[in-house]
């Protein structure tokens, strides 16, 4: 990185961060603190929702998983804009005639305060661990690509968003999660103009989508209704519309984000501009890995992108470039034949031989070194990025991935901090109503979360793909909360004692059936997880309050 590089990138970071912390620093008391004195407005409550929802994970995973897998990744944010409709119109108008602090709230009213300690307690056992993996995710990557120190990495990430969101509250995550969207979408957009310019002459974007095409990167529908199948039409409609309607609708992290609004008007129409808005900034993030994908059909990339990992010795190096030889071999046909227009059929099966020797090659790497990550699409966005950006420019779009991992961490630390305050301190150790008090530990839970948070990021491990863990901590514990949450809105038959039972046996379901998935005794989407979590907590709380003795 040049002098340039680091100057764009601190100047933005501590911009964001003096900012945010500028902005909110006469928060005096709780409501203010942990709701903004409900001052946001739809465009700051749909920019903060994305940004909360769009870590580092979304910008560095998302172009690989395209890049790797095609579009079909998009999807999984088909049942967004119905899940968004169905909270605006059952769950928002609850909370506000309520005028709750945390979702969890709500069913200490509806049932008692064991189920709401218990839903409250799976939030923070979830999302205390995803805040761990949103600055984990871009450190190790950054640390890696760029020979940055990991540890430190982590530290910067997690101290800056520690010191504006324990400064400002709600509203400093709010104003500056506005910003960085915008910073975060400038970048992008860069970046897709220097993707599509690093294409040869007489090679456009029309030309490249074709490419694209004739390669299997542009399949953007899977009408099959196979379980096994990860994105398809109907995972994204079924387990995708109830991961959206657990997440937005439940999870104090989101819920928080458009509680602070001015009014339910505008709460409303920030939860529908991110459901409108979110699956079209997906598809574009998803493009720029297809056409990354197309620009190295005619730049040659490398046969893994994190081969930097691993230390080779002679004997080793020999093996593995028998098989980079015949990599840059078949590379070279097929972009001979692309750039003359020739076969795309013949030039499909190339592409299919030239993955299988980079499945050859990891193999290899993992021999000689088992703890060797076989899964490297992390890496290639990034790596284009420093490969072909101009100095100055991959500043900014360091500063991007930086911008996404603090605004979803900021969301993350500010929602677990609010409810520990009042889920937990305000309801058993201090009922008090001293503001000044309260709003001292609300601040002090934000840093014990964030320092919580940096740890976990320093002793993690990398995953399959990063994006997917994420989402799969998600959908672990999101089904059990949705059908909780199902139980309180629409069965008010069902009492305190039935929903409290079938919330434990939900997630001991669900967590059974992972088990079960990872030890290979059958294979199931994760996106699955949140109907069957849901369903056995509706189903389940139903039978029990059939079997519980009636009060008089």
């Amino acid at each position: 990185m040049s002098w340039i590089d680091w100057t764009v990138l601190l100047v933005t970071l501590f911009s964001i961060v003096a900012y945010g912390t500028w902005k909110t620093k006469l928060n005096k008391d709780l409501k203010g603190y942990l709701k903004g004195d409900n001052s946001e407005n739809w465009a700051t409550i749909g920019l903060s929702i994305m940004a909360t929802q769009a870590s580092a994970i979304t910008f560095l995973s998302t172009p690989g998983q395209a890049y790797e897998s095609g579009m079909g990744f998009v999807q999984f944010y088909f049942g967004l804009p119905l899940a968004m409709i169905f909270i605006s119109v059952f769950i928002l108008p609850i909370y506000y005639r309520l005028k709750v602090y945390t979702a969890y709230q709500y069913l200490e009213e509806r049932f008692d305060v064991k189920v709401r300690s218990f839903t409250a307690f799976l939030f923070l056992l979830s999302r205390g661990l995803a805040a761990g993996i949103t600055i984990y995710a871009p450190a190790i990557i950054l640390s890696t690509l760029l020979d940055w120190n990991l540890q430190l990495t982590c530290i910067l990430i997690g101290g800056l968003v520690i010191i504006y969101t324990v400064s400002g509250g709600s509203r400093a995550v709010s104003l500056t999660q506005k910003w960085q969207m915008g910073i975060i979408m400038t970048g992008m957009f860069i970046a897709f103009y220097y993707v599509l310019n690093s294409f040869p002459e007489g090679i456009g974007m029309s030309e490249g989508v074709d490419i694209a095409g004739a390669l299997g990167k542009m399949n953007i529908i899977d009408l099959s209704i196979d379980p096994e199948n990860r994105y398809t039409l109907f995972s994204g409609l079924t387990g995708g519309l109830f991961l959206f309607i657990s997440y937005f609708g439940t999870d104090q992290s989101q819920v928080q984000r458009y509680l602070g609004g001015k009014s339910l008007k505008e709460s409303r129409l920030g939860l529908m501009f991110n459901g409108l808005m979110k699956i079209p900034m997906q598809f574009f993030i998803l493009f720029i890995g297809v056409m990354v994908f197309v620009s190295f059909q005619f730049n040659k990339p490398p046969i893994v992108f994190n081969q930097h990992l691993v230390d080779i010795n002679t004997e080793q190096q020999a093996e593995l470039s028998a098989i980079e030889n015949a990599y840059d071999r078949v590379f070279e046909e097929k972009k001979l034949l692309l750039s003359e227009g020739g076969d795309l059929h013949l030039a499909q099966q190339l592409q299919l031989t030239q993955d299988s020797l980079r499945t050859s090659y990891k193999e290899k790497l993992t021999a000689f070194d088992p703890n060797y990550e076989q899964k490297d699409s992390d890496y290639i966005f990034l790596g284009f990025i420093l490969e072909y950006l101009p100095p100055g420019l991959i500043g900014l779009l360091l500063a991007v991935i930086f911008s996404a991992a603090m605004s979803s961490t900021a969301g993350e630390l500010n929602a677990l901090s609010s409810t520990t305050t009042i889920d937990f301190y305000k309801k058993f150790w201090s009922k008090s109503d001293e503001d000044k008090k309260d709003v001292r530990v609300s601040k002090m839970l934000t840093i014990i979360w964030g320092v919580l948070a940096i740890v976990i990021a320093l002793t993690a491990g990398l995953f399959e793909n990063l994006i997917q863990l994420v989402n799969i901590l998600g959908s672990l514990f999101y089904g059990t909360i949705l059908g909780v949450f199902l139980l309180a809105f629409f069965f008010k038959k069902v009492g305190h004692q039935a929903a409290l039972i079938a919330g434990i046996i939900g997630q001991l379901t669900v967590l059974i059936i992972h088990v079960l998935k990872v030890y290979e005794f059958f294979e199931l989407s994760y996106l699955m997880y949140n109907i069957i979590g849901s369903t056995v907590v509706v189903i389940v709380g139903i039978l029990i309050q059939q079997i519980l003795p009636k009060k008089a």
